[in-house]
């Protein structure tokens, strides 16, 4: 207190006797002073680790000192340092340490520390707790600024970082495999991190990191890639699921990173779906050659079944892969649906991937179906499928090959579950709309009403107490919802016709304004046919009913005969005959007897036919149903491309070419992929019709006529 008060005398008198300045400028002689004659020369004496020691002593011990004089000058600072705007007394005392002593050690202290750091990194045990201190040394003398840690220590710490981490890298890269180079980048990564941590300042964390992954990993990306043995594609190949999630670790740290990940993950998918279309392409063709000259059927069935499963596991298997290993990036999402596109369009073995699905899920949900699972199996497979047919291109397809097969699971009453279809139907909506999925929803609800309508029927019959020579019974379908079926005017026993007839009455009692046109191909009918071994129950189409009842009589009938008593063309004839008598089940005898049905040909019942079932399905040949359907799908193709066209210029007026078929392509392209020939010639078409006009002056400019 009495050198305050000593103080305060002396700066408190008039001049001349006011030492106010010369006590100033003692006061920094003071620490000049003790710099030159104790701190430098026991700093000079020392290097490395033991110039750091002494360092820190000295300045802990120099800010005492500030600490101490400032408090006994505290009156200078409260008035003659604010009278004349000079440094305050701490500064003063910093100040004079960093233009003597900092000035003067920084360059040996900067080499002791990074000495320490690179020690540190090649594994040895370092003093972290004095690295901080000198580091905090460099902060301070900033003085509120992080200017001399960052000139003198930072800017050389990240070029040595560089040059280290340079060396290292070109050492890994030729001894290592992908994934060992990659577990001592995601190391060092580590420890750099931990380093930050320990000693160094946080604002040099990210510039730190950035030099280390630029060394290790910006600049050998390709070649770490491209290893040969351990590269990406064959960490994919290998299911190197770890692996693949430090890559994707590791390289979303630098920009654009992943690009070459992802392209290989879409190039390995793509390879993999391809090697699927090949080895089923080739197990259908030698299966072919295999079966050549035994009685034609589908014989690519159970592989094509096979390839959609294996599409749905190697679906599965890669979604897992970019959940896990690629933190559901959408980079890799993208790169996984660009790979699925790429080889679920291309054909299979003569097949669509449209249609093989389709095929795929009517052997899910029919009775018997070659795939026995169970129901929350079934479900799950379901929504398996219409996730992948987010990648074919020709929806509209797969919507006419599935519905032609709920069709024949509808009317045969092959439908193993209602809730199944309703369902998959369901799915469908979600993915692709509502339009896509009406005239299905309508099938099935056709059904129920049908169903309905049968039970009216028999009570109709009850209340009328009509009696039938047969039991029959009508499903009354909706034409819009459902496929187009061949009509024919068949003339029917009179059996049959006594049936349709009471129906017919009852349907006009009970609707009016509505007409019915009778399917017989979709028709289903059992007889009993008395053989001579045993009696036995046939189940058969109508049509092939109609046929077998003409031979009631025992008589023998020529082929004009039976097409000329069934009122049927040559083609209808010719199919009937065959299943009846040249098939599996030859109820009838054909003379001559051969395989092909002609027309000078005779027929009579088999009497002495037999089966060890009592009760057997005939089946008719198979028809080529595929054709229709792609007719069919092109057909609407062509009116939705008119509706998209005359619905884009009704809007615009007036479009030029280009734009109007890019705006066609965009609105379509949800249930197809347009030809651009096909819409040139639509436009065309329309043009023709006065829907459009072309501009007299641009013929490239095209305007909508109301």
């Amino acid at each position: 207190m009495m050198l305050y008060t000593t103080i305060y005398n002396m700066c408190t008198q008039k001049p001349p006797y006011d030492y106010s300045e010369q006590l100033y400028q003692r006061y920094r002689e003071a620490f000049n002073n003790y710099i030159n004659d104790k701190v430098l020369p026991s700093l000079r004496n020392h290097s490395d680790e033991v110039l750091l020691k002494e360092l820190y002593h000295r300045w802990n011990n120099h800010k005492v000192m500030v600490r101490w004089l400032s408090r006994f000058f505290n009156y200078l600072d409260r008035y003659y340092v604010l009278r004349h705007s000079l440094h305050p007394l701490k500064d003063v005392g910093l100040l004079c340490f960093r233009d003597q002593v900092y000035a003067d050690v920084k360059r040996n202290t900067r080499a002791a520390v990074l000495k320490l750091i690179e020690r540190e990194r090649e594994g040895e045990l370092i003093d972290k707790t004095l690295l901080k201190h000198i580091l905090d040394i460099f902060i301070e003398v900033g003085m509120g600024s992080m200017d001399c840690y960052e000139r003198d220590f930072e800017e050389v710490l990240l070029t040595e970082t560089a040059n280290y981490y340079k060396r290292k890298a070109s050492e890994w890269i030729n001894q290592d495999s992908c994934p060992d180079y990659m577990l001592k980048a995601e190391e060092c990564l580590r420890l750099e991190e931990e380093r930050v941590d320990n000693y160094l300042h946080p604002s040099t964390k990210l510039k730190l990191l950035k030099e280390v992954e630029n060394e290790v990993l910006t600049k050998y990306e390709n070649d770490l890639l491209q290893k040969e043995h351990s590269g990406c594609a064959a960490l994919l190949r290998d299911d190197k699921t770890d692996d693949l999630a430090r890559m994707y670790r590791l390289f979303s740290r630098i920009p654009k990173g992943l690009d070459p990940i992802a392209d290989c993950f879409k190039e390995h998918v793509e390879g993999e779906g391809m090697k699927l279309v090949k080895e089923v392409a080739e197990a259908v063709e030698a299966k072919k050659e295999k079966d050549s000259g035994k009685p034609s059927k589908d014989s690519g069935t159970s592989y094509e079944q096979q390839y959609v499963r294996q599409v749905i596991e190697l679906h599965d298997k890669y979604l897992t892969y970019v959940g896990t290993c690629f933190a559901n990036s959408s980079l890799f999402h993208k790169a996984l649906k660009e790979a699925f596109e790429g080889f679920c369009n291309k054909n299979v073995a003569g097949s669509t991937s449209a249609e093989l699905m389709a095929n795929f899920c009517d052997n899910l949900l029919k009775k018997g179906g070659s795939e026995k699972l169970s129901d929350e199996a079934i479900e799950e497979t379901l929504e398996k499928v219409v996730k992948l047919l987010a990648y074919i291109s020709d929806k509209d397809l797969f919507a006419e090959f599935y519905r032609k097969r709920l069709a024949r699971r509808l009317l045969q009453d092959k439908s193993a579950s209602d809730d199944h279809e309703r369902s998959i139907l369901t799915r469908l909506k979600q993915q692709c709309g509502a339009q896509f999925t009406s005239k299905m929803e309508g099938m099935v609800t056709d059904l129920q009403l049908a169903r309905e309508k049968q039970q009216n029927f028999d009570e109709w019959r009850q209340r009328k107490n009509k009696q039938l020579p047969i039991d029959m019974s009508v499903t009354v379908l909706t034409t819009g919802f459902w496929p187009t079926y061949k009509s024919m005017d068949l003339a029917l026993p009179a059996e049959m016709v006594e049936g349709i007839a009471a129906f017919k009455e009852f349907y006009e009692d009970e609707t009016k304004h509505r007409k019915l046109t009778w399917v017989y191909t979709q028709g289903t009918a059992v007889l009993k046919g008395n053989f001579d071994p045993k009696s036995l129950e046939l189940v058969l189409s109508t049509l092939q009913a109609a046929t077998l009842l003409l031979f009631n009589e025992g008589e023998e009938l020529s082929y004009s005969e039976v097409q000329e008593r069934l009122n049927l063309q040559e083609e209808d004839v010719t199919r009937l005959l065959h299943s009846l008598s040249c098939a599996k089940y030859q109820i009838l005898v054909k003379d001559p007897q051969n395989k092909v049905i002609g027309k000078n040909d005779k027929f009579r019942l088999n009497v002495k036919f037999t089966d060890r079932m009592k009760r057997i399905k005939v089946p008719l040949p198979p028809t080529d149903e595929k054709k229709k359907v792609i007719e069919d799908v092109d057909k609407d193709r062509r009116y939705a491309i008119d509706a998209a066209i005359v619905r884009t210029m009704k809007s615009r007026k007036v479009l030029q070419h280009q734009q109007l078929v890019l705006e066609v392509v965009q609105q379509l392209s949800r249930m197809f992929k347009p030809d651009f020939k096909l819409i040139k010639k639509r436009i065309e078409d329309l043009i023709a019709r006065d829907y459009l006009e072309r501009d007299k002056d641009n013929p490239q400019l095209f305007k909508y006529l109301a």
